[in-house]
């Protein structure tokens, strides 16, 4: 491995500064869309989080407006208002969307008041003084009216800005062919979409017919980043180009670092049942990719977790820290915590902590030496320590530090991440959240003498699926595997 690839990985953007010019020649004709005239086609910061927290105010004066007319008398009518909330959420109906439909919606609405009038009538039999069924019913029915109401005027005000070019995201086309220019025929012709077509982005080779298509080719793929950038894109859509699909998975992850939505035409898109997660345009699916894990607002709330857990955690078991320690100093000596350098988030090193399990001949070992697992000179307290996991406690120290989470893909040494990272697909890009003490490779057993192509494939199924729910489960299973003794 180079020197650059040590110090930027893959997936980490070019720091070139945001005025530089494309080079090539073909995207001359693009109008630069730099930091420094970003006011000129500004887009309002009440518009960058969507259409989203204004549909949820819209709910909210829907409910106000629907118990002013009914006036319930007892205050567990909301509970009809945060279920129909919660059931909304889960179906997607407060996420942006390209196309706004009521009718597309009513099932949904239908469903969330009546989940939310079942629970409050559910409850009338274990509490005193809620609302006698025939007002419950009346307050769902008209809370329904108002919501279609309030929905229907916001679809209304949020298609006409779109047409009138007050929304608009500036997108870019990855693939010039066929289906690419379709879609910005569609988008250029159709503006009630909210997306403003700038370019394409595609290989040089085959496209002869370039003046054909309705806007320029502004780079090939491997300038992704810096044409997002350069460009100000919000939106990139994935059609059919002229790059392998291995290929641009790992130029897609140049978006995650990128405020940036990404929507992909599916393979044999013809067979494609649409679903509520699934955009069209002019009968075109498009799959929403979801958000880089560390771009949702849950992430934030991640650290804290991590950082809480950590005091906690070493402050409860500082007697078993205590004891590890005193039993590592009488069987070995001096040096109770082994410090080694691992590579974490965006391939930055840092030192990480550990109970001696014996003594490495020499910081080459040390470095270098892959497993000590079946080492002869592991001692029956190491095993022990090994085995229990309890060699890992001081990491929670690593943890409150910011250095490493609770859950993520373990840390690797320098030496063993540019070995692997040169004949390993995509092992680089689990370098993209901060290291973990347990991870979902290790509660499937891949620990020790694995294969490393595993891990890292596991590694990025943990990122690219992450929600707190999965670290929830992947700690259990961690919990389990101590008490069974299934460390390494």
């Amino acid at each position: 491995m180079s020197e650059d690839h040590q110090t930027k990985p893959e997936f980490e953007l070019d720091p070139a500064d945001d005025v530089r010019r494309a080079s090539d020649d073909s995207a001359t004709d693009a109008p630069l869309w730099t930091a420094e005239n970003r006011w000129r086609n500004p887009e309002a910061w009440w518009l960058r989080a969507g259409v989203g927290p204004y549909l949820v105010v819209g709910d909210l004066v829907a409910f106000v407006l629907a118990s002013a007319i009914t006036l319930p008398t007892s205050p567990t009518h909301l509970l009809v208002l945060l279920i129909t909330l919660i059931t909304l959420s889960m179906a997607g109906l407060y996420r942006s969307r390209l196309k706004l439909s009521l009718l597309d919606d009513l099932p949904y609405l239908i469903a969330a008041v009546v989940a939310g009038l079942a629970l409050k009538v559910s409850l009338s039999t274990f509490v005193p003084g809620i609302d006698p069924p025939l007002e419950q019913v009346e307050h769902v029915t008209v809370l329904l009216l108002v919501v279609i109401v309030v929905r229907s005027i916001a679809y209304a005000i949020v298609r006409g800005a779109r047409r009138r070019g007050w929304v608009r995201h500036r997108t870019m086309v990855l693939g010039a062919g066929v289906i690419g220019t379709r879609i910005t025929h569609a988008l250029l012709d159709d503006r009630r979409y909210g997306l403003e077509p700038v370019g394409f982005v595609d290989a040089a080779c085959g496209l002869d017919k370039m003046h054909l298509r309705p806007l320029p080719l502004l780079g090939d793929y491997d300038r992704l980043g810096q044409l997002i950038r350069e460009h100000l894109i919000r939106d990139v859509i994935v059609a059919f180009g002229g790059t392998r699909e291995n290929a641009l998975v790992d130029m897609l992850r140049t978006c995650d670092r990128l405020d940036v939505e990404v929507f992909v035409v599916p393979r044999l898109f013809e067979l494609h049942n649409t679903h509520r997660d699934t955009d069209e345009v002019q009968g075109i699916p498009l799959v929403r990719l979801r958000r880089a894990t560390f771009r949702s607002p849950w992430w934030a709330v991640k650290r804290l977790v991590d950082a809480a857990v950590a005091a906690v955690a070493l402050v409860l078991l500082s007697p078993i820290l205590a004891i590890c320690a005193l039993a590592v100093r009488l069987e070995g000596g001096p040096g109770i915590i082994f410090r080694q350098q691992r590579v974490g988030i965006d391939n930055r090193p840092f030192e990480v902590l550990k109970f001696r399990s014996l003594k490495p001949v020499d910081e080459a070992e040390s470095q270098t030496n892959w497993n000590i697992k079946h080492d002869d000179r592991l001692g029956r307290l190491g095993r022990l320590l090994r085995a229990s996991s309890l060699d890992e406690l001081p990491q929670l120290w690593n943890i409150l530090r910011g250095d490493m989470s609770l859950v993520g893909p373990r840390p690797e040494r320098p030496h063993f991440v540019e070995k692997f990272s040169s004949y390993i697909p995509r092992y680089v890009t689990r370098h993209r959240v901060p290291a973990g003490l347990t991870g979902w490779a290790q509660v499937h057993g891949l620990r020790g003498d694995t294969s490393i192509e595993e891990r890292a494939r596991y590694d990025n199924y943990y990122i690219e699926n992450w929600s707190p729910w999965l670290d929830l489960k992947i700690i259990l299973m961690t919990v389990g595997q101590v008490v069974r003794r299934q460390g390494g």
